[in-house]
């Protein structure tokens, strides 16, 4: 088992959803990831020479500009990480026959549906970091390499800068929070995404195995994007409200904010946000054969872990 997938590159090293993949993967092959030194995004040239020298069979790509505020005043870096450099790393797969998984987002859609957003609707992004990552879909699609795109949204978990540690850490020491009740969507574990893409390269695997054929050949009747988040949906609102009571269960001597609902109007930021960016999971659940667990029994699993690690 430990050469099913030969060689894997995880790029987005010391990322939430690069770590994790270091942990899910190191079963399947031999992994590589490169810290941002040795691969830089804003560098073709430094991308196909860790293409060239490592030569993996699989590319899993994590890296991404997320600060969705911050590209609004920087684009074209937005653009460099989220669309150009995911093209070159196709590129460079495709001469190669490697395989690609790539993680797009919830924000490539304006909001404007009132029921989940479904694969083969049209993306409208209302701000850089949406368009940037639509751009990243695009450059895979046109590539011609046989690929995974994993459309996801509100990605946290026990490591990295997210938004449960940050409202964890206000919820200690603010009496009061207000917190946007207005925007749906469904809050993402990153090891959960990591468990995903596992299953997905070991069942690829085992397929091209079964048929005696190529990896691409292998990928490509199931190349494509797909909706992969957690089970349910859920506001910011409600969000924050599951995590503060999760930490009381745990902590019931910790006195901790009281959380206000609020409106998007009353918490302007830089980069506009959908209002309804929950996604339908169906086609993972019936091509890739997954499902992730529901929203709230993942978040349970971090704040515990939060609280083995001495977060609290």
């Amino acid at each position: 088992m430990a050469s099913l997938a030969g060689r894997i590159l995880i790029t987005g090293d010391g990322g939430q959803v690069g770590d994790a993949l270091k942990e899910t993967l190191a079963p399947l092959g031999e992994l590589f990831a490169p810290t941002l030194s040795e691969l830089d995004f804003t560098n073709t040239e430094s991308i196909r020479r860790v293409m060239s020298d490592f030569r993996p069979r699989w590319v899993v790509n994590a890296a991404a500009h997320t600060a969705v505020d911050k590209a609004e005043t920087e684009p074209d870096l937005a653009i460099a990480i989220n669309a150009a450099g995911p093209a070159i790393l196709a590129e460079e797969a495709k001469a190669l026959g490697a395989a690609m998984i790539h993680y797009s987002t919830d924000y490539v859609f304006d909001g404007s549906k009132t029921t989940p957003w479904v694969e083969s609707d049209i993306p409208s992004p209302l701000n850089v970091y949406g368009e940037s990552k639509l751009a990243g879909e695009v450059a895979l699609t046109t590539s011609g390499i046989p690929h995974l795109t994993f459309r996801t949204s509100w990605v946290y978990g026990a490591t990295g800068k997210n938004f449960v540690r940050s409202i964890l850490k206000f919820a200690r020491e603010r009496e009061h929070l207000n917190i946007v009740a207005d925007q749906h969507g469904a809050p993402t574990w990153s090891f959960e995404l990591a468990r995903l893409t596992a299953h997905s390269i070991e069942m690829l695997e085992q397929r091209a195995a079964e048929a005696n054929c190529s990896l691409h050949e292998a990928v490509a009747p199931v190349s494509g994007i797909y909706h992969a988040t957690a089970s349910g949906e859920t506001t910011w609102y409600g969000f924050t409200v599951q995590a503060i009571a999760e930490l009381q269960k745990l902590k019931p001597q910790l006195k901790l904010a009281t959380v206000n609902p609020i409106s998007t109007e009353e918490y302007p930021t830089p980069a506009k946000r959908p209002m309804n960016s929950v996604l339908d999971c169906s086609k993972l659940e019936r091509v890739l054969q997954w499902r992730m667990p529901d929203w709230r029994e993942s978040l349970a699993a971090v704040v515990a872990e939060l609280d083995r690690l001495g977060e609290f």
